[in-house]
């Protein structure tokens, strides 16, 4: 489980079209989010081997340290996940005020516009004109495309983490 939770949190952090989206400068509050799963990833794959020796030498205090500690992550992953679906809308709020201050900052030559206009395959936003981008054919506004974009990767993210909590105290319940 923890290896899973790792493996989500580094897709997350580099993904090539969030990086690019996201890249320098950019609003940190949604890597925020994928650090703790990052971290809480490492600790479980930890954590889950020191039981596994636990279990082995059949220590009862190894044992009860390794069900505290993951009754610790279990309401860390909560805690991260509730963080995450409070701040859904600030975090794309952020987001699209960082798209709509880089297109009013350098129009045609940001390289930050362009790729949010390529890879979310959009075009301007109500705060800035549809003049933005003549390569790009589309009726889709930027502001759209990065709360679609943005809902997607935050829905992975709560998905994962309550399979994991489910799983962790399925199992703790079982022991």
């Amino acid at each position: 489980m923890g290896s899973l939770v790792l493996a989500v949190g580094l897709w997350l952090r580099l993904d090539p079209n969030t990086v690019s989206l996201l890249g320098e400068g950019g609003p940190d509050t949604f890597f925020i989010g994928v650090y703790i799963l990052i971290a809480a990833g490492g600790l479980v794959m930890l954590v889950g081997f020191f039981g596994c020796c636990g279990a082995v030498r059949e220590s009862q205090c190894l044992l009860g340290l390794f069900f505290a500690c993951l009754l610790v992550i279990f309401g860390a992953e909560v805690a991260a996940g509730v963080f995450g679906f409070i701040n859904k809308d600030k975090i794309i709020e952020e987001i699209k005020n960082f798209y709509n201050e880089s297109a009013k900052d350098n129009n045609n030559n940001n390289a930050t516009v362009q790729s949010y206009h390529t890879i979310l395959n959009c075009c301007g936003s109500s705060a800035t004109g549809p003049t933005l981008c003549p390569d790009i054919v589309t009726n889709k506004k930027c502001d759209v495309a990065i709360e679609e974009f943005f809902n997607s990767k935050l829905f992975i993210v709560g998905y994962v983490g309550i399979g994991i909590a489910g799983v962790m105290v399925n199992s703790n319940i079982s022991m």
